[in-house]
């Protein structure tokens, strides 16, 4: 009833059927509680649906319901009145809020349902957007679209925004895309999906610029059914609308012309072939099969397991190189597969690359192999066990896209120095726990030319203990170049082959960080060699230094006394240069360009990461340098991959000549401390 509660509805009712009565009748007749008879009849008075008599005890009599309709109508009437009165005030007001208004949006979220208020909002979208608008509808929903009118609004707003479609187009609904077309393709970007690529299935969506989404959350595979009742999801949230706008980019750069797919089905031209294989036989089989079926060239990505496995299948790489087929690896060379790397360079060109790349062969360019990675447990054969769920497509777009990117990488990397990795196997048959790893590679720096490992069969706690004792004794004030200095920390160090284009020198770059136990205090420095060429080998000369800390300035200068580095060690802020390790991982970088001394080449800003992988090594070597002093180094160090990055040109090479000491100190020993022990 108007205005009335449900409870005051019913004693109002009751009074007008029975006349006048007392609170008491009223309250045994409804079986009511007193106390909320009284409440009640008190708020019936002041809407003045009832009154009193004068008697004792009083009586309750009900207003004449037209009476109480007409005082209804005439109260709203007032408050719109009223509000008419103030409708000026009230705009002033608001427009004075809205002026201070926090201008972070509110993420909001809607639920539409019905395919009439769908599309009212679709072409609401459509007026509303500034610079691009993308949808993905089936054809059903894209006949309705015409129906409703968005693609006339599409029309007068093309020179304003851009104006992308994707469908996807079958034997079934061609005469309606046919009917579509030349509506859609004069003025819209309009595409259909590609389904050689196995999309069956695509989310239904409408994208306005970066502010908002509808998607649609009813079965696009019922969109035949008249019963069923269409409902979307529409969202301004950044995130959502992000995520979206990234699975329609995808879907656009996979789909192709819809004339194309229109003549596919005409002349039913069958669809490229992707497919998973989950059974391991038959993917290994058909794998062999199109190895053999190659013509031209054979692109492979494998893991420095694989390329173990690659190695034991000579006759059939044998007969392929001998038919001039090229074959290119790719893999990361460790010192595990070193042997069988030497023994695959004599069909393949090899090259080495990170650990982390998906398993992947491309034969011809025509057919693309995705392998995913072998488990071993339980004694798996990895034979068979790789080749599960294995995933091929002769999809001539998709493996152009990725062949392309593969060659990219190609590119940036290089075929492993076997040179520096023979010299390690050399050192590894001395009668020692600990190999020198890649320790070589300061080796050829010259200034390292006299390391000797003294201690045998160290252990990682050995090293640890050493650190911890030299920590005691380490002097950190006023250090002369008669005094014993200390370095502890962490370090690593690479060989570098930038590419020609670069304008780049090969060099040997180490990134070392000493803490604050060390002689000098906390620093980080960045140590750089140049390759130079003479008629017996190739030798790596110091030529640059760059540091943050000046407290151990002339103490190099002397130590690297009759170098081109003595006179090229550059103090930077310590913003300007950065070194941190993470577990088995370092990084190094710098802001600021180093010049290479006396020669022609600056390396521009770059980073370097260092990834440790297999045991850790153990060990102690000695030094003598050419100004005598003496270098005792005790380290656990890791084989390490090595990535360099130059961000301005937007290069990344990648390789395997680099080792990364996680936990090390440096004891260097003055002459006259020599002569006496």
């Amino acid at each position: 009833m108007i205005g009335l509660s449900e409870k005051e509805a019913e004693i109002y009712i009751f009074i007008s059927k029975k006349g006048t009565l007392t609170g008491t009748e009223i309250t045994r007749q409804l079986k009511m509680n007193k106390g909320q008879t009284y409440r009640l009849l008190k708020s019936l008075q002041r809407k003045d649906a009832v009154e009193t008599t004068l008697e004792y005890p009083k009586r309750f009599v009900a207003v004449p319901f037209k009476k109480i309709i007409d005082a209804y109508i005439k109260s709203k009437r007032e408050e719109v009145d009223l509000i008419e009165d103030s409708k000026k005030d009230l705009l002033e007001d608001w427009e004075k809020i809205i002026e201070t208004e926090f201008k972070t949006s509110v993420e909001k979220f809607s639920v539409i349902e019905g395919k009439k208020k769908i599309f009212d909002k679709i072409s609401q979208m459509i007026l509303d957007t500034n610079s691009h608008f993308s949808m993905a509808l089936t054809v059903s929903d894209l006949l309705k679209a015409e129906q409703y009118g968005l693609f006339d609004l599409s029309y007068d707003r093309n020179n304003v925004i851009e104006f992308r479609v994707l469908t996807q187009l079958s034997k079934q609904n061609l005469k309606a895309i046919k009917h579509l077309q030349p509506i859609l393709k004069s003025k819209i970007a309009f595409r259909v999906i590609n389904s050689g690529l196995g999309a069956t299935r695509f989310s239904r969506m409408a994208i306005r610029d970066n502010d908002g989404v509808l998607l649609f959350i009813s079965d696009n595979m019922d969109q035949h059914s008249k019963e069923r009742k269409e409902v979307c999801f529409c969202t301004n949230s950044k995130s959502i609308i992000q995520a979206f706008s990234g699975i329609f980019d995808d879907f656009w750069k996979d789909s192709i012309d819809i004339e194309e797919r229109i003549i596919e089905i005409v002349t039913d031209k069958s669809p490229p072939r992707t497919q998973i294989y989950k059974n391991p036989v038959s993917a290994r089989n058909f794998y062999c099969k199109a190895l053999d079926s190659a013509q031209e060239e054979i692109l492979i990505v494998t893991s420095s397991k694989g390329l173990i496995r690659l190695s034991k299948n000579k006759s059939q790489l044998e007969e392929l190189s001998e038919r001039g087929i090229a074959i290119r690896i790719m893999a990361p060379i460790v010192t595990e597969n070193l042997h069988f790397t030497q023994r695959l360079l004599k069909w393949s060109e090899i090259r080495h690359i990170p650990i982390g790349y998906f398993e992947t062969t491309i034969i011809d360019g025509h057919h693309l192999f995705q392998i995913r990675s072998p488990s071993l447990k339980n004694g798996a054969s990895d034979k068979k066990s790789n080749f599960e769920n294995t995933f091929y497509t002769s999809n001539v777009d998709y493996i152009q896209k990725t062949k392309k990117l593969l060659f990219e990488i190609w590119k940036k990397t290089r075929t492993p120095s076997l040179e520096s990795l023979r010299s390690i196997n050399r050192f590894q048959l001395m009668p020692e726990k600990s190999s020198i790893g890649y320790h070589s590679i300061e080796r050829k720096t010259g200034f390292m030319k006299n390391m000797e490992y003294k201690k045998r069969y160290l252990t990682e706690k050995d090293v640890q203990d050493k650190i911890y004792t030299e920590r005691k004794h380490s002097n950190r004030y006023n250090a002369s170049w008669t005094d014993t200095i200390r370095f502890f920390g962490y370090k690593g160090f690479a060989a570098i082959y930038p590419p020609t284009e670069s304008d780049l020198p090969d060099m040997i770059i180490g990134a070392i960080h000493h803490d604050e136990d060390s002689t000098f205090g906390v620093e980080n420095w960045i140590y750089i060699s140049m390759a130079q060429k003479n008629a017996e080998a190739i030798n790596y000369v110091p030529i640059a230094i760059i540091q943050d800390n000046a407290k151990s300035i002339q103490f190099r200068k002397r130590a690297f006394e009759g170098y081109p580095v003595a006179n090229n060690i550059i103090l930077l802020e310590k913003k300007e240069i950065q070194i941190n390790m993470k577990g088995n991982t370092l990084f190094a970088g710098w802001t600021k360009p180093i010049s290479l001394g006396y020669s022609k080449y600056t390396i521009p800003p770059a980073c370097l990461l260092f990834e440790g992988y297999g045991d850790i090594n153990s060990g102690m070597f000695t030094n003598t340098s050419h100004v005598g002093r003496t270098a005792e180094v005790w380290h656990n160090s890791f084989d390490a991959f090595i990535s360099f990055f130059l961000p301005k040109s937007k290069y990344v090479g990648s390789g395997n000549e680099a080792f990364f000491e996680r936990e090390t100190v440096l004891i260097s020993r003055p002459p006259k401390l020599i002569n006496k022990s």
